[in-house]
């Protein structure tokens, strides 16, 4: 490991005194714990071994670290790769005093934390899920759309963006961009982009981001605040300023002692969980939920973007809206030029608003797209939850088969196989689809998505087919 930086040593000396900052600095020269989360609505173990994380149901440490990516089960979205301190978001939802409606993940990419919320939340609560850069945003969309669970828009926006819906989420989650003290054990390049000037810079950022996004949090509604940083610069100041200035109040998160987890060490007492590696098995991460205490200003209407969810009648509307277990729970929408896609009846004023002040990438499933005459189904239906078992034919493929299925090779389905639009399936979870020709089986996988190597996974872990 490259040697930690004397002005962080000396940081964490003042911080946490001597003797608790070299626990920690050797701690940071170990190797990091390996943890994955389930889906709930996708019920699989992927691997022998699994220890549960004692803060977040569904989450589990390996004993040590496989190929993930050559496990099927990743790509059908049955579990999720996440550290395990960043799981302790759950601990805060359940303090909440109510049960969320709407719900922003502002800067959300690569997705371990929204595929958590959504986990979380209740049928019909919708999660917006943020990121600003595009290419981070295709990722975030991806990996929420293997997670498979229909009331989720993924945007590409802005904090500011989103000031334009005053009062609109119950929750804001924001884990800021941060100088990644907490990263420093899994990413070398953390510790050379390291300085005390890159960790003030990053709490001026993760300021601006907070205070331009905090009007479209309802008053009494929940800020989740957290950094994967020790230094109190980005946390306790920040989480003070924020209740200074923007009008908040810090809520306790029960917690047994036996966890490890840390609070405030400057002092004032302060409700906050700062996960220690040398304290904790998971990297550095701190926490705090604060609740708006700052009445909203009045609503007003935002300004249009230029390609809102389209509303009125759909073509073909009917025919891809028996695709879904419950269809009368959905409204079927134009997506693009040619795209079909199904939000929640409930929800869709909600999102037509969204539309209108930020990006949107994806709302709920996306079902089909049109070529010609032909409705083409989109892969993301196929992953999807409420995709109705009896829409498609399924075929299970042997774990050889599927990891060439992933890697967008040409597979071969038994003679038997209807021909068609087929899903094929490993452990019986699906993986997309084929167009079943006969003869051969054109693969459907998104090129963008496909892995780069099919060879079958190591054996240290069993993986397991239910």
């Amino acid at each position: 490991m490259t040697q930690l930086p004397t002005a962080f040593v000396a940081d964490m000396n003042t911080l946490l005194g001597a003797e608790e900052s070299g626990r920690l600095c050797t701690a940071l020269a170990e190797e990091s714990p390996t943890s994955l989360r389930l889906n709930p609505q996708k019920a699989a173990t992927p691997y022998d071994g699994m220890v549960p994380v004692p803060w977040c149901e569904g989450g589990y440490y390996l004993p040590q670290r496989p190929s993930f990516t050559r496990h099927p089960l990743l790509h059908a979205g049955c579990f999720y790769v996440q550290e395990a301190a960043s799981m302790f978001v759950a601990r805060a939802y359940a303090a909440m005093d109510f049960t969320p409606h709407r719900v922003l993940d502002l800067c959300a990419a690569p997705g371990g934390k929204s595929t958590l919320w959504r986990s979380l939340l209740p049928e019909g609560a919708l999660l917006v899920a943020n990121e600003p850069m595009r290419q981070r945003a295709n990722i975030l969309a991806e990996n929420l759309t293997k997670w498979g669970q229909a009331d989720v828009v993924v945007t590409n926006g802005y904090a500011e963006d989103f000031a334009r819906l005053q009062g609109f989420f119950d929750v804001i989650a924001t884990d800021v961009p941060c100088s990644g003290e907490g990263m420093f054990r899994k990413d070398e390049g953390a510790i050379a982009e390291w300085s005390p000037d890159a960790a003030e810079r990053c709490a001026l950022r993760g300021w601006d981001i907070v205070s331009q996004a905090w009007p479209a949090l309802r008053e009494g509604g929940y800020l989740v605040y957290s950094t994967c940083t020790f230094n109190r610069t980005e946390d306790e100041d920040q989480v003070r300023r924020i209740c200074r200035e923007l009008g908040a109040e810090a809520v306790e998160i029960p917690v047994p002692a036996e966890w490890g987890i840390t609070g405030d060490v400057t002092g004032s007492g302060l409700p906050v969980y700062r996960f220690l590696p040398h304290r904790t098995r998971g990297e550095g991460f701190f926490l705090a939920l604060l609740r708006k205490t700052a009445p909203c200003p009045a609503t007003r209407t935002p300004k249009k973007d230029r390609r809102p969810v389209r509303t009125g009648a759909v073509r073909d509307a009917a025919a891809v809206s028996k695709w879904l277990r419950r269809s009368s729970d959905f409204k079927i929408f134009a997506a693009g030029d040619e795209g079909l896609a199904a939000v929640r009846q409930s929800l869709y004023e909600d999102i037509v608003r969204l539309s209108g002040a930020v990006r949107t990438l994806q709302a709920g499933i996306p079902l089909a797209v049109r070529k010609g005459a032909k409705l083409i189904p989109h892969h993301a239906l196929a992953l999807s939850v409420e995709c109705a078992p009896e829409a498609f034919p399924r075929c299970e493929l042997p774990l050889e088969t599927a990891l060439h299925y992933l890697a967008r090779e040409a597979v071969t389905l038994p003679p038997e196989t209807p021909r068609g639009y087929v899903i094929v399936t490993f452990g019986g979870h699906a993986l997309g689809f084929v167009n079943n020709l006969g003869p051969r089986a054109n693969n459907m996988y998104p090129a963008e998505w496909r892995i780069r190597h099919a060879a079958a996974p190591e054996n240290h872990l069993k993986p397991c087919n239910t």
